[in-house]
């Protein structure tokens, strides 16, 4: 028994009709940060896959059919929003302020512990940060300086690393041409008894107000040309 009557109907509740069921899939598929599965988002609403499978294939096509700015696709292993490639001029636009924005301290920390440590899941750089690093990672993935690169097999989060438009703001060829790292990073045997505690801890959600940063060996970079 719960204590909200909302909460009672949508328990109560047996079937949604088509058009709340769609409304409901937007709400959840609006804040999912990783792809979600079939299974996961017909468990959200309260429906059997089976019906949630061919109402998300139904709102994507709508969405591309109307030229919707938000793309609805299923990658990896699950569906998720995206925004629609043909707009993403005005969503750089915005990220940048139409002027030649630089990279936070956060953001450089961030891209450091992913260059050198990648690929590997949000959740293992909040472990080597000890912070939230939702926000940075949205801002880093925009830019074009990190993209996905798979899913991690133990934890099934989605893992990243630097891409080619990384190397170039840097002037290398490779990323062997990186400096040393190894004396401002905690060991790899530490990092991992690190993130496979925290990938449990709810607090990893959660920013904190004072973060430990260290000195960061990258240069800033310029967000245009």
């Amino acid at each position: 028994m719960t204590d909200s009557p909302e909460l009672d109907e949508v328990a109560e509740e047996s079937e949604l009709d088509d058009a709340t069921l769609e409304s409901a899939l937007e709400a959840v598929l609006l804040v999912v940060d990783s792809p979600a599965s079939d299974e996961q988002l017909a468990s959200a609403v309260g429906c059997d896959a089976a019906r949630v499978k061919p109402m998300l294939a139904r709102m994507s096509a709508a969405f591309t059919e109307r030229g919707s700015g938000i793309d609805l696709r299923y990658a990896g292993d699950g569906w998720r929003f995206y925004t629609r490639t043909a707009f993403a001029p005005y969503v750089e636009r915005l990220l940048l302020d139409g002027a030649r924005s630089k990279l936070t301290r956060a953001a450089l920390e961030t891209l450091a512990v992913i260059a050198y440590r990648q690929p590997l899941t949000r959740a293992r750089v909040s472990a080597v940060r000890g912070v939230n690093v939702d926000g940075v990672m949205r801002t880093l993935l925009a830019r074009g300086l990190i993209s996905e690169a798979g899913v991690d097999p133990e934890s099934n989060g989605t893992m990243y690393s630097t891409t080619e438009l990384f190397l170039e703001r840097l002037g290398l060829a490779s990323l062997t041409d990186l400096p040393a790292l190894a004396p401002l990073l905690p060991g790899v045997d530490l990092i991992d008894e690190i993130s496979d505690s925290m990938d449990t801890d709810p607090r990893v959600t959660r920013s904190t107000k004072n973060r430990g940063s260290k000195p960061d060996p990258v240069a800033e970079l310029d967000s245009d040309d």
